[in-house]
């Protein structure tokens, strides 16, 4: 019985606020599993917007440890906590990569001391818990979590001086990458092959270079993906539809939101194309 499996946008926002997008994430659904990637600023709230809870989820995954990656994260987990009372679902999961990563992941609750100590003094049985489930990252692809017919691996991408990886979530209705934070590199486009969704950040540094020379986002720009690149590398790879979030500038009009495409097709790409905003969907085989 094939499974329908859908992609969702929970944030497509940087580090610096604009109207109407959250911070980074993607959850990806595939029958009764639920899987959420990177959980940056107003991700609970996007996912009640789409009637999700946070004891529904079956996984939390980390890409690296950028504060608009991870800063809603405690959210997930004290709120997940909070109803664990009735819902009984227990810890959240959380893979995620050794090093920096895996240090905020542990640290992360302690601002959150006394009003954990006097929760579980008047109505709580125990403080909350996180499942953490780390792994080494390498620049080979390799399995860190799997069931219910969902793999995930995961593979070291290039986002220095950060340590960051992409993930590969192989369903029933085809695989998907997310490539989190990254320049355009090899490990993301051998991720891809055979894929039949690529979610992928995207910065227009070709068509700004100019405008940036000099100044500290030239910096900025070098470690993310420039569109016209990520266009080639889509090629390439052969992906049938490539969904864009992370979006760098932050689109204002529909000329704006334009300029991401075009840059594709200038790098030769021929696929689908959406330029994200929070809560587009892509279903896979739709």
């Amino acid at each position: 019985m094939c499974v329908s499996t859908e992609v969702i946008l929970t944030g497509t926002g940087v580090p610096h606020p604009s109207p109407g997008r959250a911070g980074a994430g993607t959850l990806l659904r595939s029958g009764d599993t639920i899987l959420q990637f990177d959980a940056g600023r107003g991700t609970i709230m996007r996912l009640s917007e789409l009637g999700i809870r946070p004891m529904q989820l079956s996984a939390l995954f980390v890409t690296h440890v950028h504060s608009d990656h991870v800063i809603g994260i405690d959210d997930l987990v004290m709120t997940r906590w909070l109803e664990d009372q009735l819902a009984m679902c227990g810890p959240l999961p959380i893979i995620a990569p050794s090093g920096s990563t895996e240090r905020f992941l542990r640290r992360m609750l302690d601002p959150y001391a006394d009003d954990i100590a006097l929760r579980v003094e008047h109505n709580q049985p125990a403080g909350p818990e996180t499942d953490l489930r780390i792994f080494r990252p390498a620049h080979n692809p390799a399995v860190v979590w799997s069931a219910d017919g969902i793999e995930v691996t995961a593979v070291s991408v290039h986002h220095e001086p950060v340590d960051a990886v992409a993930y590969r979530i192989r369903t029933p209705d085809g695989d998907v990458v997310i490539s989190g934070d990254t320049r355009v590199c090899d490990e993301v486009e051998e991720l891809c092959e055979g894929a039949s969704l690529l979610v992928h950040e995207a910065c227009r540094e070709t068509a700004m270079a100019e405008r940036i020379k000099g100044t500290v986002f030239e910096t900025i720009f070098s470690y993310h993906a420039d569109t016209v690149a990520l266009g080639a590398m889509a090629a390439r790879a052969g992906v049938p539809e490539l969904l864009l979030t992370h979006l760098i500038p932050q689109p204002t009009n529909d000329g704006e939101v334009q300029g991401f495409a075009d840059d594709l097709r200038q790098g030769g790409y021929r696929g689908r194309i959406t330029v994200g905003a929070d809560l587009d969907r892509v279903v896979l085989g739709a």
